[in-house]
């Protein structure tokens, strides 16, 4: 047996609590593909549950492509947090495309079938890019700290090489720990079961599948979420804190809720990150009587409401982008 996973960040590992009856195993070390079952036990709902999944879609997709839009035509906008801003943007794009046309395949058509190799490319994406999202969060809130401590210094600190090679470094970070992810998979021998009882491909979920001691899938999977997502957040509270303390020295209350309106969006794009990984510990933690399809419901909405919710937060809560937004509607 291998050591269980906590899914502190549930893009990053996703750990679902089933189980698999005798009757669905078989004799195969290497499937040719998978099954997805979508939603288990709710099967005949599938269609009615597609529609909050292709409405949260839509408005990742929109709002993704609106903010890249605008980041890029709009010469005002071309500076360091704009600059995370466009990252940030492409990263959500890149998630949402990978897990949803698949989704809404499964439950529109009923198309349960993925190839080995394409089940390993998806598991591959979601988990590098989910790396990615999180350390262009720490970029960001690094420009935060240099913007607001640092004023007079910021722009000779973050110029565009630098804002480039920090971009380029989150980017390769991404790629290189998500890497073994799919090298892993593949070389364990599969005679269980194919049957995956979710919608996408996520790493513990294949390797759950495995007939081998897969210790080390668990460990370095254990090793990327409370090594890497969590000095992620250490790095994000000590910047947040400093910042704080900053605002809190400036001399008026206008002053310091001026300020603060410059952090808001990037608070609540970070709670909406990893609030939700959360609550989905604490969950799997202490939720073993909740059904398997409420677990899969939940990991679904919360792959999808930080791209769907990230181009609201910074459409709403920063002017510029809301400014050149209305200046688009009414043309």
């Amino acid at each position: 047996m291998y050591m269980q996973e906590t899914p502190f960040c549930l893009r990053v590992e996703h750990l679902l609590p089933y189980s698999m009856s005798g009757s669905n195993t078989t004799d195969f070390t290497n499937p040719s593909t998978f099954i997805l079952l979508g939603v288990p036990g709710l099967e005949a709902a599938h269609v009615w549950i597609s529609i909050p999944f292709c409405t949260m879609y839509i408005i990742a997709i929109l709002g993704n492509f609106t903010i890249l839009f605008i980041v890029k035509t709009e010469s005002s906008l071309h500076g360091p947090m704009y600059y995370f801003l466009f990252m940030l943007a492409v990263t959500d794009l890149v998630i949402s495309m990978t897990i949803m046309p698949k989704m809404l395949a499964i439950y529109w058509f009923n198309s349960r079938e993925i190839n080995f190799s394409a089940c390993l490319a998806q598991l591959y994406f979601l988990h590098c890019f989910s790396v990615m999202e999180s350390g262009i969060f720490v970029a960001m809130a690094f420009d935060r700290y240099v913007a607001i401590c640092h004023p007079l210094r910021h722009s000779t600190i973050l110029t565009n090489s630098v804002v480039a090679k920090i971009g380029l470094a989150m980017m390769l970070r991404g790629g290189m720990l998500a890497l073994p992810f799919p090298f892993l998979v593949r070389q364990w021998p599969y005679c269980k079961t194919n049957i995956i009882p979710q919608p996408y491909c996520a790493h513990m979920a294949v390797v759950k599948l495995a007939c081998a001691d897969t210790r080390a899938s668990s460990y370095y999977g254990l090793f990327v979420v409370f090594c890497l997502i969590g000095l992620d957040v250490i790095f994000i509270a000590l910047s947040y804190t400093q910042i704080l303390r900053a605002i809190f020295s400036l001399p008026t209350k206008d002053t310091r809720i001026k300020t603060f309106r410059t952090c808001i969006s990037h608070l609540c794009a970070i709670l909406a990150f990893y609030i939700p990984s959360l609550f989905l510990s604490l969950m799997y933690r202490f939720g073993q009587n909740v059904p398997l399809h409420f677990h899969v419901l939940i990991a679904n909405v919360y792959l999808l409401m930080p791209p769907m919710l990230n181009p609201i937060i910074y459409g709403v809560g920063t002017k510029q982008i809301r400014d050149r937004l209305l200046r688009l509607c009414t043309h």
